[in-house]
């Protein structure tokens, strides 16, 4: 079992960057792939952005493509997410969430652990 506790939201112009983080308490994170995802007022939790157990694979939504990077520190066992070019409609919960698996898919299920959200609002 682990436990998932994110930091880093906050209330940013467009634009802006922020550097999500995610620390897994527990056992094992390098086994674990880890992934973000967020979910808007009135809307699905949506997968943003995913990196296998060594941080060799990852996997992007489209929309975050080429302005979001994930990556992990597995001597920390942290998980982060740097965002960058922020628009409004990246303003959302953000999820961190980790599976034990050596593979990157874009949802989740009844395995994952999730943590408690961190909240990013971007205004313009």
């Amino acid at each position: 079992q682990v436990q998932l506790v994110e930091s880093g939201g906050g209330l940013v112009q467009a634009g802006d960057s922020l550097r999500l983080s995610c620390t897994a308490f527990g056992r094992s994170f390098s086994s674990y792939t880890m992934s973000w995802f967020r979910q808007a007022p009135g809307e699905e939790r949506k997968f943003v952005a995913g990196i296998n157990w060594n941080g060799d694979t990852t996997l992007y939504a489209d929309d975050v493509k080429g302005r979001f990077a994930i990556s992990r520190d597995n001597a920390e066992n942290t998980a982060f997410l740097q965002m960058n070019s922020l628009k409004p409609e990246d303003t959302a919960v953000y999820y961190c969430t980790a599976v034990m698996s050596t593979v990157v898919v874009r949802g989740a299920d009844g395995d994952n652990y999730w943590g408690r959200g961190t909240q990013v609002t971007v205004y313009s």
